[in-house]
């Protein structure tokens, strides 16, 4: 068994992570860390096998072989130094650090240890992205000219906890947050980014970023069109994707986050699926089909991170790869414009 230590236990660490650890067999989730009091009573309840501690600087007197960091962004960093230090492989919750030097720097740390550092890009195993790429796999689209990709949220009374306070100093806002995930997917889809275009503003109470849009020019020619809010009344559709074949249109997200705040556990029956109101769209006008998505599965990211533990496979997502989407923030926070005042 891979013995574990989650460090937070807020959405990410309780919803995200451990819940895939303690359902995988590779794996013992032996400590959580929180220093919140009625989050760490959360986790002795829901899973008594582990030990609780207040501070990360306990875990490292334990034989561990892997710490799961869920901790704010600004934080990623030294902990991650830390665990490596230690000989420990790391996986570290999106986005990987704060600035793609720092993540460049852990890289080359993990690689003088010999030891496995990853991040934590699950939306590449939410069920219609992993659609949308087999569809593009298979040609069913052509060759696709523009890529519009949302996640967008109703939260009007803006963000809370550490998010409220944070900027983009230290990884907060929503380009950092949902961003993360948009960018990733735009890049494993179509390649290299050339240019950036971006309009990131802030209408709300919080200190970091709320409305934000992107395009990136892909070297291959296609358009990525991000759109990430907390401010959408009323969404557009998660993707609306146009080739010289067919178009592909879906409404909905993947149904795992969800699932897991309401008390599911991967594994229940029809974890994953989603509703049939959220099937896609693929065609043309007046030739249309609906597509069922496949199911999503967050956990196969730690199935093959426990591959690239054991030493017979890559790890689940390259980190080079979360420090080319930090490139594509910074280039995005440099290129804001008059738009973003």
């Amino acid at each position: 068994m891979i013995r574990t230590a989650v460090i937070g236990f807020g959405v990410s660490g309780r919803i995200f992570h451990a819940p895939f650890l303690a359902a995988d067999d590779a794996y013992s989730l032996d400590f959580i860390v929180t220093g919140n009091a009625e989050r760490a009573a959360q986790a002795r309840a829901e899973y008594p096998q582990a030990t609780v501690l207040a501070t990360p600087g306990e875990l490292f007197a334990h034989d561990l072989d892997l710490i799961v960091i869920g901790t704010p962004p600004a934080t990623h960093a030294d902990l991650a130094a830390t665990a490596l230090d230690h000989g420990l492989h790391v996986v570290v919750d999106k986005p990987f650090t704060v600035t793609s030097v720092r993540g460049e720097a852990l890289i080359e740390q993990a690689r003088r240890a010999g030891r496995v550092l990853t991040v934590f890009q699950n939306r590449r195993w939410d069920g219609d992205f992993r659609t949308l790429r087999k569809l593009i796999d298979n040609g069913e689209l052509g060759t696709v000219h523009t890529f519009e990709s949302r996640f967008e949220w109703w939260k009007p009374q803006g963000p809370r906890d550490w998010k409220a306070g944070a900027g983009a100093a230290d990884g907060g806002g929503i380009l950092f947050d949902l961003g993360t995930h948009l960018i990733d997917q735009a890049a494993q889809l179509f390649g290299p980014v050339a240019d950036v275009h971006a309009d990131v503003l802030r209408r709300g109470a919080g200190a970091g970023d709320d409305d934000t849009f992107l395009v990136l020019a892909h070297e291959n020619g296609t358009r990525s069109r991000l759109y990430m809010t907390g401010l959408a009344a009323l969404p557009g559709p998660r993707f609306h994707v146009l080739g010289d074949r067919a178009g592909y249109t879906k409404w909905g997200l993947d149904p795992q986050e969800d699932a897991l705040k309401n008390g599911a556990r991967p594994g229940d029956d029809g974890f994953g699926r989603e509703p049939e109101d959220n099937w896609g769209t693929l065609g043309v006008r007046g030739d249309t089909r609906r597509i069922e998505p496949e199911p999503g599965n967050y956990g196969e990211f730690y199935r093959l991170l426990a591959t690239a533990i054991d030493g017979d496979g890559p790890p689940p997502v390259d980190p080079r790869d979360a420090v080319d989407v930090l490139r594509i923030i910074e280039r995005a926070h440099a290129r804001k414009g008059d738009l973003s005042r």
